[in-house]
């Protein structure tokens, strides 16, 4: 008796951004070429102190670290007490990671959640928390605060991602936000992993440099009463340093959950790279180049800005990060289609969840050229 063929390989969703193939080919054969605002993928050079210090590292013939060299993880502590009003954060509490994206992923698992257990999620959301679920066979639940659970679900929750600043909205979460979430959270004794990559990337009453106040962390004491327990806060470098191509991140937080993923992550050979960890180090211990890269952004922000309005697309939240989440009042897919006869491949909010329907996210993550062709395309148009 012949048996049937085994099936291997986990059965997932086929990666979203496949569904833009075809709006991407029909941008593609504008006459002046493509401009992809799709993805918020770095496109300027990385700067040349990071370049240096990875090249000054390379010769690296022995086993890292899993918890990150103490020089990194001192960085990792003057960054939040000098950029984010972080005071009192243990060296040892911080733990380097490979990429951000991977510890969204693998979270739930390593935290231990499984079958019966709930991670609540914003309701407008970067996909790979639902994946994180998934992977550990627990469920996921989009909900923007735990009040909206009802008493069966809010029972059963042990991971609660707050995202400030957004993805894709660019929303920001002010302090009251944060600690009224965090006191729930404890009530519940859930963990509260906040997702912060965009935290050096705020604008108008968000923006330091402009007059106004900083992003603030779920590390703040004015969040957390000044204790981290239960508390975690994942950061990446990928867009103020663009190191996206490093793979440079880390998480910081409740002492005896960083142990704990220090510990499984030796198990399983999660380990950033020693010339990245020099990297960053090096990328943490310099402003000027954050500043500076964030110039450059503000510019190319201030420009869509108009452009998109002037194209009939309203723009919401946005304060934040490196993208405008826009909308024109119809289904995501025409407005998609529109913009790519112009030549301009946008994200769909389809790829958000339920509550990104309607919307695109337009990102700001192209070069001063190619965001002055789609300036001069979206005006031409209005």
């Amino acid at each position: 008796m012949t048996q049937a063929p085994h099936t291997f390989g986990l059965q997932l969703p086929e990666y979203p951004w496949d569904a833009l193939a075809p709006y991407q080919r029909i941008a593609a054969a504008h006459p002046d070429g493509l401009v992809n605002l799709s993805i918020g993928t770095p496109v300027d050079p990385t700067p040349a102190l990071i370049q240096e210090a990875l090249r000054a590292a390379a010769d690296a013939p022995g086993y890292p670290t899993t918890h990150g060299t103490l020089a990194l993880r001192q960085a990792v502590v003057d960054w939040f007490a000098r950029r984010r009003n972080v005071s009192g954060l243990d060296p040892k509490d911080v733990l380097p990671t490979v990429g951000s994206k991977e510890l969204v992923a693998w979270l739930p698992l390593l935290l231990g959640l499984g079958a019966g257990d709930v991670m609540v999620r914003p309701t407008v959301a970067y996909p790979t928390y639902d994946m994180g679920a998934v992977f550990a066979g627990s469920t996921a639940v989009a909900a923007d605060s735990l009040d909206e659970l009802d008493a069966e679900t809010l029972a059963k929750v042990r991971l609660i991602w707050v995202n400030s600043p957004g993805n894709p909205t660019g929303i920001v979460r002010g302090v009251d936000e944060l600690a009224a979430l965090v006191a729930a959270a404890r009530e519940i004794g859930a963990v509260v992993a906040s997702d912060e990559c965009y935290g050096e990337l705020g604008w108008g009453a968000w923006d330091p440099e402009n007059g106004g106040e900083a992003v603030p962390s779920v590390l703040d004491p004015r969040v957390n009463g000044g204790s981290h327990e239960n508390l975690l806060a994942i950061y990446s470098l990928s867009k103020q340093s663009n190191v996206a191509g490093y793979r440079a991140a880390f998480v910081a937080g409740d002492s005896a959950i960083v142990a704990n993923l220090v510990n499984s992550r030796k198990h399983a050979g999660m380990i950033v790279p020693y010339p990245v960890q020099e990297a960053m180090r090096v990328a943490l211990g310099d402003d000027a180049h954050v500043s500076a890269q964030k110039a450059l952004y503000r510019a190319r922000r201030e420009q869509l800005v108009g452009a998109l309005e002037a194209f009939g697309l309203t723009i919401h939240h946005s304060e934040a990060g490196l993208y405008l989440w826009c909308t024109a009042g119809e289904d995501t897919w025409t407005t998609i289609g529109r913009l790519a006869e112009l030549g301009i491949l946008a994200g769909p909010g389809t790829f958000y969840g339920d509550a990104g329907h309607g919307f695109i996210r337009v990102a700001l993550t192209g070069t001063d050229e190619r965001i002055a062709a789609a300036v001069s395309r979206l005006g031409a148009k209005t």
